[in-house]
């Protein structure tokens, strides 16, 4: 068990007085961490602007400009000071409250107050964060059996919990009934984990199947449970299909009821294209939360990231603040999106071929970077995948039962030739 600081005390007496069961929801490691308020960096903030500031740890210019090398500072067009100085340990200022005037846009029907998002290192930190403050070692995480594997390395390895899948299709669909009943399977805390456009799928929800997600949850929250719902929103926005829920599920949990905390962790990564900037948000919810309790989840994220890799990088952090502020941004966000739906337009296509059916059956999709074949029994993936590449010159995931395909990645050209190779590859692998 982690030592309380005096500072954490602090933060925990807030949680408790104010929703206990976020209080009860922190790990031992989430009650523990702070956001120091004393000693340097209290020392810098109050020394900013004085004429003789010797507080900060980097160097200046005699004109106070940061100290650069031009060999970089040519190769970049922004303001000096958006790029070479240290951001703050939560974030950029201004670009968290434009992510949230952003998540607000998007999800016209979320009404409940929503924290500041804090900015994460990708989306890969959100999820380590929101493990590092809710999962103590063996809790149980509740996801379905079609995961990003990632999630194993985060959660299992570095915070000793347990993955516990539920199915995820049935007759076409989300396997609500699945869901419902490994939720009822768990008495107390229950940690849910939520990817929706799902990776590696490409499934989003129908509106019906998320308003029964929600009303299951809330159910459940109503007889005393303590739950949190992690939602994974990655591929937020690419969906391609009629009848699809476009708004983020977090739009549903975030007032759902005071036993219930929504955890939103999304990013710029895939929404807009900027995969290697690494800009990620992490965003809190809870009905009739108030101001000092989302403070103290904010500051006990800014701790950790402090603690971790003490700020994310300042430059990709003006980067997207930049364009998503920019004129041209809506115009340019939905020519990539119609650039997507035509390839997943394509291979929807290309599969209405029925001669696919004697090697593999398609898993539900209608949204996000990929979808999923899933072979025939008798068919090992890892041996097609491996005649894909040595023999048909083609790359694609395999996974325990099931070929992933990022259609995202392909051509719209190349994806009729894409699935003959896989056609192709079975019927080798199997003469062979």
């Amino acid at each position: 068990m982690s030592k309380i600081n005096k500072q954490a005390d602090e933060l925990n007496k807030i949680i408790k007085q104010d929703n206990p069961a976020i209080y009860n929801l922190l790990s031992e490691n989430g009650k523990a961490i702070f956001f120091p308020k004393k000693g340097i960096l209290s020392q810098t903030r109050e020394a900013k602007g004085k004429k003789i500031n010797a507080t900060i740890g980097i160097a200046v210019e005699d004109d106070g400009s940061p100290v650069r090398l031009t060999s970089i500072a040519k190769n970049i067009s922004l303001d000096p000071k958006d790029i070479f100085p240290y951001a703050p340990s939560y974030g950029k200022p201004e670009l968290r409250k434009v992510w949230q005037n952003m998540i607000k846009k998007k999800n016209p029907s979320l009404k409940a107050r929503i924290s500041l998002p804090v900015v994460t290192t990708g989306l890969t930190q959100g999820l380590s964060i929101s493990g590092y403050l809710f999962i103590n070692p063996g809790d149980k995480i509740i996801l379905p059996d079609k995961f990003w594997p990632n999630y194993k390395l985060i959660f299992e390895n570095a915070y000793n919990g347990i993955l516990d899948t539920f199915n995820t299709f049935k007759n076409g669909g989300f396997d609500v009934g699945s869901f419902e009943k490994k939720l009822k399977k768990q008495k107390g805390k229950k940690i849910i984990l939520l990817n929706f456009p799902n990776n590696p799928t490409g499934y989003t929800l129908t509106n019906k199947e998320a308003k029964e997600l929600a009303k299951i949850i809330k159910e459940n929250s109503e007889i005393g449970n303590e739950i949190i719902v992690i939602c994974d929103d990655a591929y937020f926005g690419l969906v391609y299909k009629k009848g699809i829920y476009k708004q983020s599920v977090f739009s549903l949990f975030a007032d759902l009821d005071k036993n219930v905390l929504a955890i939103k962790i999304d990013g710029a990564t895939k929404e807009d294209y900027t995969w290697g900037l690494r800009v990620g948000f992490i965003t809190y919810a809870s009905k009739g939360i108030s101001k000092g309790c989302f403070s103290v989840l904010e500051s006990k994220t800014g701790g950790i990231i402090r603690g971790n890799i003490s700020s994310s990088s300042h430059l990709s952090q003006s980067l997207v603040l930049k364009a998503i502020t920019s004129l041209r941004y809506e115009n340019e966000k939905t020519k990539k999106y119609n650039f997507l739906k035509s390839r997943f337009n394509k291979v929807e296509q290309v599969l209405k071929n029925n001669k696919y059916s004697k090697f593999f059956s398609v898993l539900p999709y209608n949204s996000g970077y990929f979808m999923c074949i899933e072979l025939r029994k008798g068919l090992d993936p890892e041996k097609i995948r491996q005649v894909l590449l040595n023999k048909y010159d083609t790359g694609v995931i395999a996974g325990e039962n099931f070929l992933r395909i990022a259609f995202s990645s392909v051509s719209e050209k190349h994806i009729s030739k894409l699935f003959e190779n896989i056609y192709n590859a079975c019927e080798f692998y199997e003469k062979h």
